[in-house]
């Protein structure tokens, strides 16, 4: 009987620990959510013309959409810290950059009490999964990324990721070559150790932008990062 018993035991603790394993494969993913389009019919149009201004780096058509109490990385708000902190009149500021790759990532209709709705990105921050893995520190924004034996384009592919949360061993990897810019992130999945290009993951605690629509005008509100 013992026997029996001590089988019938090990059975269920096999079967918590399958369920256990199924439940963290589910949390494991973070699928692209872009809520603002089907919400609001002006903000595909706003959104086109804020990528455009950034990508001629015109620093008037920012500075206009500029909140005048923009929450900022700082406890200070408002357009003039902003205006420190990014300096958008130069023309190598990193506002180009960052707010670009914020914009190419979906959006979330955040309604937080007693405030007026906003539209914020990426989704990855206001999506992340409550019961993620302590372990998971990046999203995979994209589907079919190959993970890289070594940061190098042209080695070993070790499997293919998609829209997976990882670990992280270290976000800024140089390229093997120094004739590429290309950055790597090393991660870890499944107990395997590799490198994704870094524009294809995202931290929850980087970077995040917010957009309220006030009367006919668009503003951002808010350029913050961290929790």
């Amino acid at each position: 009987m013992k026997s029996i018993s001590r089988i019938a035991r090990a059975a269920a603790v096999a079967a918590c620990l399958c369920a256990s394993a199924q439940l963290a494969a589910q949390t494991l993913t973070l699928p692209p959510v872009d809520e603002a389009p089907a919400a609001d019919s002006t903000w595909a149009s706003f959104k086109a013309r804020l990528l455009a201004a950034l990508a001629r780096r015109d620093s008037k058509f920012i500075l206009s959409i500029v909140d005048p109490q923009i929450r900022n990385t700082t406890e200070i708000r408002g357009s003039a810290e902003f205006n420190k902190l990014w300096q958008p009149q130069a023309k190598e500021s990193p506002l180009w950059i960052e707010l670009r790759k914020i914009l190419f990532l979906g959006s979330v209709l955040v309604k937080e009490e007693r405030a007026p709705a906003e539209y914020c990105a990426p989704y990855v921050y206001y999506k992340w999964p409550e019961d993620a893995p302590a372990e998971a520190a990046g999203a995979v924004t994209a589907q079919d990324v190959l993970l890289k034996s070594r940061p190098s384009a042209q080695s070993q592919t070790l499997q293919t990721l998609g829209y997976d949360l990882v670990g992280v061993l270290d976000w800024e990897v140089a390229d093997e070559s120094a004739e590429t810019t290309q950055k790597w992130v090393q991660v870890r999945r499944d107990n395997i150790s590799g490198y994704v290009p870094d524009e294809q993951i995202r931290s929850p605690l980087e970077y995040r932008a917010c957009f309220r629509r006030i009367g006919t005008r668009w503003r951002m509100t808010g350029l913050e990062v961290g929790e």
